[in-house]
């Protein structure tokens, strides 16, 4: 009798948690158990991604995130398979705890005795215990329509005799908490389920639907579009118009950034080393930017989006802070740093809300720094089908400071004054771009549900779409639908509002509310979280100053 193959061997939930707490990379795709440990310093969109995928069934993300090929490249990794549904343990990286499996009569018996109690303990702890999160884990795992969420004013008499000013921010987090599970469907396996499969339904129909279909027409115009902004660049710079000339420069950078994230997702040829090549044409030797930095950062924000630990995209202490749980000082996974609630931030969060748009104009000067400590540390693949990336993208940079450092701004332009307008004004016309991205995600939910939340519910609970006209759709590049790219990522841009009644359609089947401002709107509701977690900050100071004024009164008795 033949062996039985890697692909048909069962595997149990134990064993699985066993190989996780002997330090494998193993996560669930399509009910084949994955150990890619060996994949991790070959993937295009970094490490992190898939580190945040372990001891999940990570069947959405990967489908939603990757091409036909590439899922089918995957089965090399495969070891095994599960039988029945797979209920998610919290990844290593987000602080989830697994037992070494032994295979003794003792422990077997073990696994029969403790599995339900296990699985609450590891898919509930996902980071160090805190009075917000470790306490009453049973309502998180409930929707509890029927309960009543906690006024703000009861919440500050309850803990009016604190002088801790974080119980107080602790009880807004779990009203916060409690609002998502009121608002939400519930968090039990059926009903999330039962989103899960509305969500795949919809899928098959939008690429029965030809959705993901890339409209080369539309390239067409945009191309059109990005010739005009070039031509009156050198058009002006040739006349002497130094500042106007580089306001269509930044024009140009804030339209084409959208192609590169259409590039970045494979979402205009589908093809892994086109898309790429156009990608980092784009970002790096005309915008100066990486294209390696951006797909390890954005990958991770798109399976782990509005997490305070874990996404980098809002994780932007000392200027700005969309939960208070920022004032914890957390550890980033991602930037592997504590992000440090230092006296920076102590000064600046309080007025964040009136700084948002003078900080978001020199936003770009800040993702050159990220390109070069990427490129220059070497946190992409160095081996694999993205080795040469990292070398492409460097004789990018190269080439980007040639022709604007020193051919545009030292060959061309002839006083320092004139230099100075034209770097300022050709980088302060791309804010648009860093108001658009974080205008999606500033105003929704922080709040950490548990491992057993969907993808399709956690990417439309923490993300809003912008309405607008169907003529500013070029101008928003796609950004103003965000909640639809975070669930269908790889669709091309141009076929997004065609997709959005569909989603609409799903949401209201499912219970799932669709987040929808329009532009003025939105803007008000980020700066609106942005002065309520900054007067949380100003109370926070006053009372931790009360603190220490009554600790010198006492010490002075």
């Amino acid at each position: 009798m033949k062996a039985p193959r890697h692909t048909e061997t069962v595997l149990s939930r134990r064993q699985i948690e066993g190989l996780i707490a002997g330090g494998r990379c193993v996560i669930i795709v399509n009910q084949k158990v994955l150990k890619v440990d060996p994949w991790l310093k070959y993937h295009p969109g970094g490490d992190k991604a898939i580190m945040h995928m372990v001891g999940r069934d990570a069947t959405d993300e990967v489908t939603a995130l990757h091409s036909l090929s590439a899922q089918q490249k995957m089965n090399r990794y495969c070891i095994g398979r599960i039988e029945g549904r797979w209920e998610n343990f919290v990844p290593p990286i987000q602080g989830g705890r697994f037992r070494p499996y032994c295979e003794s009569s003792a422990d077997k018996q073990e696994d029969v005795e403790d599995d339900t109690e296990v699985h609450t303990r590891n898919s509930d702890i996902s980071r160090t215990p805190s009075p917000v999160f470790d306490t009453e884990q049973s309502n998180i795992r409930k929707r509890g329509r029927n309960n009543q969420m906690t006024s703000s004013a009861s919440s500050i008499s309850s803990v009016a005799d604190l002088d801790d000013g974080m119980s107080w921010l602790d009880v807004q987090t779990k009203e916060q908490i409690s609002l998502d599970l009121a608002k939400y469907p519930s968090l039990d396996l059926a009903t999330q389920d039962e989103v899960v499969r509305k969500y795949r339904e919809l899928d098959q129909r939008i690429r029965a639907e030809g959705l993901y279909d890339c409209n080369y027409s539309a390239y067409a115009i945009e191309a059109c579009r990005y010739t005009f902004l070039a031509g009156m660049m050198l058009l002006f710079l040739r006349l002497g118009w130094y500042a106007t000339s580089g306001m269509f420069l930044g024009a140009l950078w804030h339209q084409l950034v959208f192609t590169v994230h259409d590039a970045g997702h494979m979402g205009i040829t589908h093809s892994f080393t086109v898309d790429t090549m156009i990608g980092i044409i784009i970002a790096d030797f005309i915008g100066g930017l990486s294209v390696g930095w951006w797909k390890r950062n954005h990958n991770v924000h798109h399976i782990v989006t509005n997490s305070p630990e874990h996404d980098p995209d809002i994780e932007h202490i000392p200027f700005f802070a969309i939960s208070h749980r920022f004032f914890e000082s957390l550890t980033s996974s991602f930037y592997e740093r504590v992000m440090a609630y230092d006296t920076v931030a102590k000064l600046i969060l309080p007025y964040q809300a009136y700084l948002y748009y003078p900080i978001l104009t020199f936003g770009r000067f800040n993702l050159y720094f990220l390109s070069w400590e990427y490129l220059i540390r070497g946190l992409g693949p160095k081996k694999g089908p993205a080795w040469w990336h990292r070398w492409l993208e460097i004789a990018g940079q190269v080439f980007f400071w040639f022709w604007f450092g020193y051919l545009l701004l030292y060959k061309t332009i002839p006083t320092n004054s004139a230099r100075f307008a034209f770097v300022m004004v050709s980088h302060m016309v791309t804010m648009p771009l860093h108001a658009q991205i974080t205008l999606s995600h500033f105003a929704m939910s922080t709040a950490e549900l548990g491992p057993h939340e969907s993808f399709p519910q956690k990417m439309l609970r923490t993300t809003m779409d912008v309405d607008c006209p169907q003529w500013l759709d070029f101008f928003h590049g796609g950004l103003q639908f965000q909640a639809i790219h975070h669930l269908f990522p790889r669709m091309p841009r141009h076929n997004l509002r065609r997709t959005q009644k569909l989603v609409q359609d799903f949401c209201s089947d499912v219970g799932i509310p669709y987040a929808l401002y329009g532009f003025v709107d939105g803007s008000k509701q980020v700066i609106g979280r942005l002065d309520e977690v900054g007067r949380q900050a100003a109370l926070l100071a006053k009372c931790q100053r009360s603190i220490v004024e009554k600790g010198d009164i006492l010490h002075g008795h």
